[in-house]
């Protein structure tokens, strides 16, 4: 059993927990997921490492209430345990040697991108951070952004905090300035990383991106996570998640993972009825 030490609602819809996992909190790099159970007859689900103390044995994740799995994990509090906690999986992202990068975060996607961020910092690598939300209600991780970043522009997409716009007007600004970066990371929704690498390809910078379509095994088997990255099949948990976004075919990604959308309402809809039955 995994512990739950700390929780906390980032925003409305995110929330962040702090789990007891000494053997995972030992060998987690940033960019690599692991795998949870919130019960015994639960889904598998994995979710990217958010955070790691590895003298305290914790391991952060931050997850978004979108489904039956994440609504039952949402119900557990600190006290509770969770069944199963495996990881680290996945490659872990290649930071050494980057002198100037520009991480770019979109929505809950920016825990995805925190952990890069602050392992740049870290390594002495100077990081400009691009943070983007639909609005201000939705902000997560400012303060811990700007503790590791060298530079941060917050975005949002109806100008309710920080600047009006996309965080490719953003990144666009910071070329023009005349910033060269060595590398361009970003992580976010699937349109929103690409079109960052439809700006990027254009002034020629290095993009990375972390691909985190549906999994469920975790180790390449099923073929749940396969993508098409420069005209090759890869899979997402053991290829990447981290690929060269100037190869990837975002409109295939696109395109399955809405496959599932019907299936994920459908149990999400029995999720809230069986949590309205648990409370009466």
């Amino acid at each position: 059993m995994f512990p739950i030490l700390k929780k906390r609602a980032l925003n409305p819809t995110v929330t962040e927990m702090v789990i007891h996992a000494p053997l995972v909190a030992k060998k987690a790099e940033p960019g690599q997921f692991i795998i949870f159970r919130a019960s015994e007859d639960g889904e598998r689900v994995p979710l990217t490492i958010a955070d790691f103390d590895r003298e305290k044995g914790t391991v952060t994740i931050i997850f978004q209430i979108v489904g039956a799995s994440t609504m039952e994990l949402n119900a557990l509090g600190e006290g509770d345990s969770l069944v199963d906690f495996v990881g680290p999986l996945g490659t872990p992202s290649e930071v050494e040697g980057l002198k100037k990068v520009a991480v770019v975060g979109g929505g809950v996607g920016c825990a995805i991108a925190y952990p890069i961020a602050k392992k740049l910092h870290a390594l002495g690598t100077e990081v400009h951070t691009v943070a983007g939300f639909r609005n201000k209600d939705l902000v997560i991780l400012e303060d811990e952004f700007r503790a590791v970043s060298d530079r941060l522009v917050m975005m949002t997409d109806d100008g309710s905090y920080g600047e009006k716009g996309m965080v490719t007007n953003a990144l666009e600004a910071l070329i023009k300035e005349g910033n060269q970066y060595d590398e361009v990371i970003a992580i976010g929704p699937l349109i929103m990383m690409k079109f960052v690498c439809k700006l990027t390809k254009e002034y020629g910078i290095k993009t990375v991106v972390s691909m985190n379509p549906i999994m469920i095994d975790g180790t390449g088997m099923c073929g749940g996570c396969r993508l098409t990255v420069g005209g090759k099949t890869k899979f997402a948990c053991v290829d990447g998640p981290d690929f060269d976004g100037h190869e990837v075919d975002f409109d295939e990604a696109m395109k399955r993972g809405s496959m599932y959308r019907d299936f994920e309402a459908h149990a999400r809809d029995a999720e809230c009825n069986l949590l309205k039955k648990e409370v009466q």
